[in-house]
């Protein structure tokens, strides 16, 4: 062998030196490519394409890269150190050395692990805890524990699940609950791993056998408490104080089960509760959820007879103006769920939630919604721009009285002056109650008055719309059919049935299909729910129709009205028509404007832009009415004139009766 290598040498012309030299260059330039593998994709990035890496030498696992606007950007990560033949202690029996040619990716299986585990250390579990904590939180072995976690769950043991085994399992998940952690939960394949995780220690804490004397599992990521009731107990009560990431201050949760409640019980039962202060952000972080958990996360197992309990979260980050939701985790769909709980009390500092444990709802929080805008000039826009809404509103009700008599002599007229009366009357009772609305605070404290205030303002801003519908639809009467066919009183109550009659009828809908699932409000405000019953539809779609079928029929008024083959005696009614086409031509596209804002701030609820316009919009259409519906009016600025001057007349004339009575009768002095 010596001789062909040398002979080789000779052949290519190199002494044996530089054959050592070109090996050692090429395994430099080995440990530089597979070092240069690692890291982030060397080739061409082109938006949405991806790339696979190596993990490091003696490392199983890859890492996946996307690119986004030129840049490569890491999104799976399985590289792991945890394998089945390194995860248990070395003075741990052995199970005989793994071959050097089989390669350990092949090899690890979680199941495997978990077999090697329950033949090892079946008693305590403790034989993989050492190497477990000293192992990286890389995603890889955060995966690998979660599956040893869940596997270990389902599995047949030899001996019930007492406190020493509750205590390594939990050591186990607090190594990867650790806040450290969080951002690598991102990278797992398997987005729903931290699901498993609280399903799997919920499922062994099922298990947990309690005797006498309570348990008391304090680590810092997890803590398990556990005792027993019975019916003659007065209530219980497990109070939890926990770090949450790395702050300084503890947060706080209790779990409450009331002497009504505990009552229910026949015979000694176990109650079983774990709190987790980083769960909530690791499922936020791996699931995409839209809320932020602001509290600990409380799991509670609870003998079947009790259906309801207490819970009193701490909350992590003060919640002033900004909503806050009782929420159960749906073991089912993955996702935090209002159905399973109840706020009962909320303030700045803490919430106090009602809930009702069961096979779907096991573990409790409270959500935070991370959008909500609490801008002091939203605020300062949207009172001053009511006050300034409501004295126009009332100013335009008051010029209307004085002029009715002079402006609606005509059938046409009166109609007209009927419908935009009660489109300003509406739109100031919509006001109004929307200032009782945010004075109520939101549903948590007055549930039953922010019903009421909702249904009002649902009915009053719908009948706003209804009553601008009236219009166009007396204008396409007047187009096309004859004024006088029909009589007048059947004419006004036809008005007032599409004014007010038809947003009652969905107002009373909406109400009566959402509420019973307490789907009607928005957890933070008294107004329409969208996020779960879309109940804000009932205004939206009804108001965007509307703006539609107005704006064609305003297109129908200028083409009907440029035809030459108008009679004379049609004159005055054409004339009348086209007045209130200009009123819907422009108050139409307001209002329309006016709430396609606000479907935007829906949609992008980040905007501050989209608010503040809709604010403006919203709280001036008041104005809006007063100006282009009354003042703007030759005929009621010609009524305004001569009501005036009819008003100095007449007080001109009292004064000369009254001097001329004075003059006649001259006061007598003493005699």
């Amino acid at each position: 062998m010596t001789h062909m290598f040398l002979l080789c040498c000779l052949v290519f012309l190199l002494p044996t030196e530089s054959c050592r030299t070109l090996c050692q260059a090429a395994r430099k330039s080995k440990e530089e490519v597979s070092a240069r593998t690692h890291g982030a994709c060397d080739g061409v990035c082109v938006d949405n394409s991806n790339c696979t890496q190596p993990c490091p030498p003696d490392t199983p696992g890859n890492v996946g890269f996307v690119c986004r606007q030129k840049k490569w950007y890491k999104i799976i990560d399985t590289c792991r150190t945890l394998t089945a033949f390194n995860i248990f202690e070395e003075d741990s029996p052995t199970m005989g050395a793994p071959p050097t040619s089989i390669k350990i990716s092949e090899s690890i299986k979680s199941q495997g692990i978990t077999d090697m585990l329950l033949q090892r250390c079946p008693m305590d579990l403790s034989c993989v805890i050492k190497n477990i904590r000293r192992s990286p939180r890389i995603p890889g072995n955060i995966a690998v524990i979660v599956q040893l976690l869940h596997n270990i769950s389902t599995a047949e043991l030899p001996t019930n699940v007492d406190e020493t085994k509750m205590q390594s399992y939990s050591i186990m998940a607090n190594h990867i609950l650790d806040s450290k952690s969080i951002s690598n939960w991102t990278f797992i394949p398997e987005k729903n791993s931290s699901c498993v995780l609280l399903h799997s220690v919920n499922t062994f804490a099922r298990r947990l056998l309690i005797n006498k004397h309570p348990i008391d599992i304090p680590d810092a990521f997890i803590h398990t408490m556990g005792t027993i009731i019975s019916g003659d107990n007065n209530g219980k009560n497990l109070t939890f104080s926990m770090r949450v990431n790395d702050t300084r201050n503890n947060v706080t949760g209790r779990v409450l089960i009331t002497r009504d409640e505990v009552q229910k019980v026949r015979s000694s039962s176990q109650f079983v509760s774990i709190a987790f202060p980083t769960l909530g952000a690791i499922l936020e972080a791996s699931l995409l959820e839209k809320g932020t958990v602001n509290g600990l996360v409380l799991s509670v197992i609870l003998p079947k007879e009790l259906k309801r309990i207490s819970l009193v979260f701490e909350k992590i980050r003060n919640s002033k103006g900004q909503g806050t939701q009782c929420v159960g985790w749906h073991s089912f769909e993955n996702k935090w769920d209002q159905h399973a709980c109840q706020m009962i009390q909320e303030n700045s500092q803490q919430a106090v939630c009602k809930c009702r444990p069961s096979k779907l709802f096991t573990s409790f929080s409270i959500l935070m919604s991370p959008h909500t805008l609490e801008s002091p000039i939203l605020i300062y826009i949207t009172y001053i721009g009511l006050g300034i809404s409501i004295c126009s509103l009332i100013l335009c009700l008051s010029i209307e009285a004085l002029v009715w008599s002079r402006v609606t002599k005509t059938e046409i007229s009166y109609l007209r002056h009927l419908c935009i009366a009660n489109v300003a009357a509406t739109l100031l009772m919509a006001d109004v109650w929307f200032i009782v609305a945010s004075f109520l605070g939101g549903p948590t404290a007055h549930h039953n008055g922010c019903v009421a205030a909702t249904f009002f303002v649902h009915f009053f801003y719908l009948s706003v719309f209804f009553w601008m519908l009236a219009k166009a639809l007396l204008i396409l009467y007047g187009i096309l059919i004859v004024f006088h066919t029909l009589p007048k009183s059947v004419l006004v109550a036809s008005l007032f049935s599409v004014g007010y009659g038809c947003p009652l009828v969905i107002a009373v809908i909406t109400v009566a299909a959402t509420e019973p699932g307490k789907g009607y409000l928005r957890p933070e405000a008294c107004w329409l729910n969208w996020d779960r019953t879309k109940a804000l539809l009932a205004f939206v779609v009804p108001a965007l129709v509307i703006v539609v079928v107005n704006l064609i029929t305003v297109t129908l008024v200028i083409v009907k009205t440029q035809r030459p083959a108008i009679g004379s005696s049609m004159f005055q009614e054409v004339r009348a028509i086209v007045r209130i086409s200009k009123n819907i031509a422009i108050l139409t596209p307001l209002l329309g404007l006016t709430w396609g804002f606000g479907i935007a701030t829906v949609i992008d609820d980040t905007s501050l832009v989209f608010h503040i316009l809709f604010s403006l919009l919203n709280a001036f259409q008041g104005f809006f009415i007063l100006v282009f519906g009354t003042i703007l009016d030759p005929k009621i600025r010609e009524a305004l004139k001569d009501r005036i001057s009819s008003a100095k007349w007449i007080s001109r004339v009292s004064e000369q009766n009254l001097s001329s009575e004075f003059s006649c009768h001259p006061i007598k002095g003493p005699s």
